[in-house]
């Protein structure tokens, strides 16, 4: 499954017509951070963090990035931060089809594809999907055409009672495990899309019966909290990893994830590997 560009983007913040400082301060609220603290972390003062905050003092590019930083400000509301300053913005967003960006996809594709046959995927800040390897497509085998269809959205396929929700045999701890996921991102980014697919995915009925954990046949030494999902009559055990780019000046490659599924016990590895070998002989569908 190639690189796409994918359907939806977090919107960005709109500076407010009061200036940077209500920005500053509401950030610094929602971090749970004193003026003081603040202060103290970006080499400044409680007084002027509360000048810059009350509009009293007009903070400088540079003060308004290092204040984003020990804010931990998301990049695409970086830029919100500097036009409401007064500034240009500093971050680019190129999109992901664009000719300069040739290199991180082909990048990201040789890497999921070396994964595999164990699966992996990129998405972006609304979970689309973008890229996934064939170990993802296998676990798609069977889902209606209707959630397949494009843009291709992680959690809905993951949740969705029509999607993947049915095989996974814990359901109940793997989806209390992706909403609590959903509202940190929520809650660090300010994205209507965001918590529009959060109170979506949240409202999907769990099956009847579907129980808290669901304990494996044999009792293995998981490590952290494992998916375990149905697949041609076997129930493959998988954990989740998670990375994003390390100090991105582009806001579509901030905003990029790439998740892979490392198998949890020696019967998945073993069934993973024996599908690969088989492939082709028809095992798996392109």
């Amino acid at each position: 499954m190639a690189i796409v560009a994918s359907g939806t983007t977090a919107s960005p913040t709109a500076p407010a017509a009061q200036g940077v400082g209500p920005l500053l301060r509401s950030w610094r609220e929602r971090r749970r951070i004193s003026q003081l603290e603040l202060a103290l972390r970006a080499d400044s003062s409680a007084r002027h963090i509360s000048f810059v905050e009350t509009g009293r003092s007009r903070p400088s590019e540079e003060m308004v990035l290092r204040l984003a930083e020990h804010l931990e400000v998301p990049v695409r509301e970086r830029n919100a931060l500097l036009l409401a300053a007064g500034y240009a913005p500093r971050y680019r967003q190129t999109p992901l089809e664009d000719p300069a960006l040739g290199p991180l996809r082909e990048g990201l594709e040789r890497l999921i594809r070396g994964y595999e046959p164990y699966p992996a995927l990129v998405v972006d800040a609304t979970y689309d999907v973008v890229s996934a390897n064939r170990g993802i497509t296998m676990l798609l085998e069977g889902i209606p055409e209707r959630l397949l269809a494009p843009p291709l959205n992680a959690m809905r396929l993951t949740l969705h009672p029509d999607g993947l929700a049915p095989r996974i045999r814990n359901l109940r701890e793997w989806r209390g495990h992706l909403l609590a996921q959903m509202e940190r991102q929520v809650a660090l980014h300010r994205s209507a899309a965001l918590r529009e697919l959060y109170e979506e995915v949240a409202a999907y009925p769990v099956p009847r019966g579907a129980p808290e954990t669901a304990e494996p046949p044999v009792r293995v030494p998981y490590f952290a909290l494992p998916m375990r999902i149905e697949h041609d009559g076997r129930v493959l055990s998988f954990v989740s990893s998670i990375s994003t780019f390390n100090t991105p000046m582009d806001v579509t490659v901030a905003e990029l994830a790439i998740e892979t599924f490392l198998p949890a016990d020696p019967a998945t590895v073993e069934y993973l590997h024996s599908s690969w070998a088989g492939e082709s002989r028809g095992a798996w569908r392109e």
